[in-house]
C-alpha cells in the first residue's frame, strides 16, 4: 500500500487516542519509519502490522479499527487534496460505486504500483444494491463497511451496509448489501 494509507492510519490513531497512542502503536508494529511519503509504496504487512498493534494496545477489536478507519479515509482523502476528484464522482451513492473502478484507473498514472479493488454494483433497486468487491489483499471487509459509511456521510445519504457473502474458500470476493437513502436524508 502507498504511505499515503499509513498516513491515514496515524492520522486516525492520533485524532482518535492521541499523539502518544500512535508513538505506542508505531513502536508495538515493529515498525521504524516515524514518517510515512504518501506517493511511496510500502508492504501491505506494514498497514497489517499497524491495525494489529492498534488493536493490542487500544483493546479494541481489529475488525472495529478497521471498520472506523474506513470511515476515518473518506475524510482524511477529501483533506489531502482528492476532494475535488471525489465530488466528480456522482451525486448519488450508486454512480459514486460505478466511477470507483475508472477512477482507480486514473490514480493509477499517479500511482503506478497501485493495487486497488475491482468494484461491481448489481441488484440495484431504488434504495439498495449488492456491493461485489474484489481485492487481492484478505480481511477488509470491515475497513469497507466503514468506507461506505464514510461515502454515506460525505453524501450526506443515510445508509446501512451488511457483509452477505465473505471472501474465503470457495468464495473469491467479499459481498455486501446496501440500503440506502435518498441524498440529504443522513440524520
Amino acid at each position: 500500500m502507498y504511505g499515503l494509507v499509513n498516513k491515514a492510519v496515524q492520522g486516525f490513531v492520533t485524532s482518535q487516542f492521541g499523539a502518544e497512542a500512535w508513538e505506542a502503536v508505531r513502536r508495538e508494529s515493529g515498525i521504524s519509519e516515524v514518517a510515512f511519503v504518501g506517493m511511496n509504496p510500502y508492504p501491505d504487512e506494514i498497514t497489517y502490522q499497524l491495525v494489529a498493534a492498534g488493536s493490542k494496545l487500544l483493546n479494541v477489536p481489529a475488525e472495529q479499527i478497521l471498520e472506523a478507519f474506513g470511515r476515518y479515509w473518506m475524510v482524511f482523502t477529501a483533506q489531502e487534496g482528492y476532494g475535488p476528484m471525489l465530488a466528480m464522482m456522482g451525486d448519488t451513492l450508486p454512480t459514486f460505486l460505478r466511477n470507483l473502478n475508472p477512477m482507480h484507473e486514473r490514480l493509477r498514472l499517479t500511482f503506478p504500483k497501485l493495487k486497488p479493488p475491482h468494484i461491481t454494483v448489481t441488484e440495484e433497486t431504488a434504495d439498495s444494491l449488492r456491493l461485489h468487491y474484489h481485492s487481492q489483499r484478505a480481511g477488509l471487509a470491515p475497513f469497507v463497511i466503514g468506507l461506505l459509511k464514510g461515502l454515506g456521510e460525505l453524501k450526506k445519504t443515510r445508509l446501512t451496509v451488511a457483509l452477505d457473502r465473505a471472501k474465503g474458500p470457495g468464495v473469491d470476493h467479499d459481498e455486501f448489501i446496501v440500503h440506502f437513502g435518498a441524498p440529504g436524508s443522513a440524520p
